[in-house]
């Protein structure tokens, strides 16, 4: 039982970082109904940035990391003014296929640049672990639930009371409709991205502080996926909870093949077997929004 609760703690932990990722996902979905299947190599790119900033230049982690968000974000802006900007209007499939060249073509650059070994960060806290509720936790998971939570915080008030929030939310709602109240929608578009790549960075350097850097990062991206779409492709409250059964089940997954299955990859497979039925029995998702086509 003491495993099985810690499974259940560190899938609570992992799920909430899930979650942080798949708004990511849902936001840039919203903004300009595309589907990016880079969002992994944005983890992979700013944990890749903040190790090198630690480890090249010796920056302590409290200089490095907000230095790695700022640039992401600067990344996020200027990815999609030259390569996505220039696709608005064009088939949603072609600009699909585009992130999806653009996740192969990160992914190389980054091999070419660092190496294809993973390499691990520095020592970033004290003590690798912390005792929470009498479990022993690695420090650096008790800080990514911290930001994790801070980071939905801030999207719910983002969203709901800020003005660009709320540009973003009618952009999403009908294009059309917000360029005739005035909001710049290119400018909207790009302020998802934007914030999209600088929320991934914080996921992928958490993961890339336990792990180490390594192109496998980029997986993360692929993994979150089932939470989207378990959630609602256009919910990011949906996100989040998506987020949190996946990590937990994960995590069951992984308790149960090592106690009685025995089969060895329970933990990788299980929420893409989430995929295939929430597929099946409910293909928007727990809240995502019916589509009704009349032909």
């Amino acid at each position: 039982m003491t495993l099985l609760f810690q499974l259940l703690v560190n899938g609570l932990i992992v799920g909430a970082l899930y979650g942080v990722v798949a708004m990511s996902f849902v936001l840039i979905y919203k903004a300009s109904r595309i589907v990016n299947f880079a969002q992994g190599e944005f983890l992979l790119i700013g944990a890749w940035t903040c190790w090198w900033l630690l480890t090249h230049w010796q920056l302590p982690f409290w200089i490095g990391f907000p230095i790695t968000l700022a640039f992401m974000l600067i990344f996020g802006v200027v990815l999609q003014i030259v390569v996505l900007r220039p696709m608005i209007g064009e088939p949603i499939i072609s600009v699909i296929m585009v992130t999806i060249g653009l996740s192969i073509f990160f992914q190389a650059m980054m091999k070419w640049m660092f190496g294809v070994f993973a390499k691990p960060f520095p020592p970033i806290f004290g003590s690798p672990t912390m005792s929470v509720f009498g479990l022993e936790v690695q420090t650096v998971y008790v800080m990514s639930l911290a930001i994790s939570l801070l980071i939905m915080a801030g999207f719910g008030w983002f969203f709901k009371y800020s003005r660009m929030g709320l540009a973003m939310r009618a952009t999403a709602f009908d294009q059309q409709v917000a360029q005739s109240l005035g909001i710049s929608v290119r400018q909207m578009f790009a302020m998802s991205w934007a914030i999209s790549a600088m929320v991934s960075a914080v996921a992928g350097v958490t993961v890339g502080v336990v792990n180490g850097v390594s192109s496998a990062l980029s997986f993360f991206g692929i993994k979150v996926f089932p939470a989207v779409i378990l959630g609602g492709l256009d919910s990011v409250a949906g996100a989040v909870l998506g987020g949190l059964i996946v990590g937990v089940l994960e995590n069951l997954a992984h308790y149960v093949d090592s106690q009685w299955l025995n089969w060895g990859n329970m933990y990788e497979i299980a929420p893409f077997y989430v995929l295939i039925v929430i597929l099946m029995i409910k293909p928007y998702g727990l809240f995502g929004t019916k589509d009704i086509e009349r032909v």
